[in-house]
């Protein structure tokens, strides 16, 4: 089981990410200028063809310089990448990244961020290597097993309050083996469905002992989830759910989070006026799993 992470690996993701925001910002910046350095629409906005001529060429090089600050520090830490070497992070680290990936996590999936959570089956805050022998990395299996999926922008590690933790609480009472999930919440429900299904498969045949009940426990995004993970099972004919005896969800917003719809309104309400306009897209910056949980969707077609 391993849980050790590469130091400069999340200097780079910093770095990308610092990069981008630079960008984005400026560009909302540069909108909002030239809109009002444009002069009144009721004058026909006389300014506006000098200042879509000039203010690109301002802006454009703070783009620039900001690109090539991202270049330098990508090769200065590819330098010092063995130096940093690498140590398991530490809970603050897991909730902050965590927390990003519920925000952007599709984003730096599709950029190759270092930042961007793999799915993982874990146990004790460590992952479980499923392509290897379980009976090693879990001597204290038994025969039932739940597994824990977090909410959003959460990870694997946040199942507790106060000192108390639900996996081994359930371990404790009810003789469960709790497996804890890590995954992506900036996903789509339905890719992080299928994903689950596939892991779920997996886990089921490497199981150490004979497996005689299989629980999901999901706390809100983590409900509907597992829900994705039973319809994507069906279509891919999956076995594990054979084993499924109980699903059980926490505050799942399975008719839709009426957060995520007020947010989606403000977007509306800052789009009225074209001087606030460019301030919607800063609101705008939500992955495709929080604006899944807008309506609850859980399928591709959703």
């Amino acid at each position: 089981m391993t849980q050790s992470r590469r130091y400069a690996d999340h200097l780079r993701g910093l770095a990308k990410l610092a990069v981008t925001a630079t960008s984005g910002v400026t560009g909302v910046v540069e909108e909002m200028h030239t809109t009002i350095a444009s002069g009144p629409a009721i004058l026909g906005r006389p300014l506006s063809r000098p200042m879509r001529a000039l203010l690109p060429l301002i802006y454009g090089r703070v783009r620039g310089v900001a690109g090539l600050v991202g270049t330098s520090i990508d090769l200065v830490l590819s330098w010092f990448d063995a130096l940093l070497g690498e140590g398991a992070p530490s809970s603050e680290v897991d909730a902050v990244v965590a927390a990003l990936n519920g925000v952007i996590g599709d984003y730096l999936e599709q950029t190759g961020n270092p930042l961007a959570i793999a799915m993982a089956c874990c146990a004790d805050g460590l992952t479980l290597a499923l392509d290897e022998p379980l009976a090693t990395q879990l001597p204290n299996a038994t025969g039932k097993v739940v597994v824990l999926i977090h909410g959003s922008s959460m990870n694997d590690r946040q199942w507790n309050r106060a000192g108390h933790d639900h996996g081994a609480a359930l371990a404790r009472d009810l003789g469960y083996t709790p497996i804890y999930l890590r995954y992506n919440s900036g996903l789509h429900i339905s890719a992080n469905g299928r994903s689950l299904s596939r892991m779920l498969e997996a886990l089921v045949d490497a199981w150490p002992v004979e497996l005689r009940e299989l629980t999901l426990l999901g706390h809100s995004m983590g409900g509907l989830v597992a829900r994705s993970a039973c319809h994507a099972a069906a279509q891919e004919q999956h076995h594990w759910p054979t084993k499924l005896g109980r699903l059980a969800c926490l505050g799942s917003p399975h008719h839709g989070a009426p957060l995520e719809r007020g947010g989606n309104l403000v977007d509306v309400l800052l789009g009225v006026s074209r001087y606030s306009a460019p301030l919607a897209r800063l609101g705008q910056i939500r992955s495709a799993g929080v604006t899944d949980l807008r309506y609850g969707n859980v399928l591709d077609e959703d």
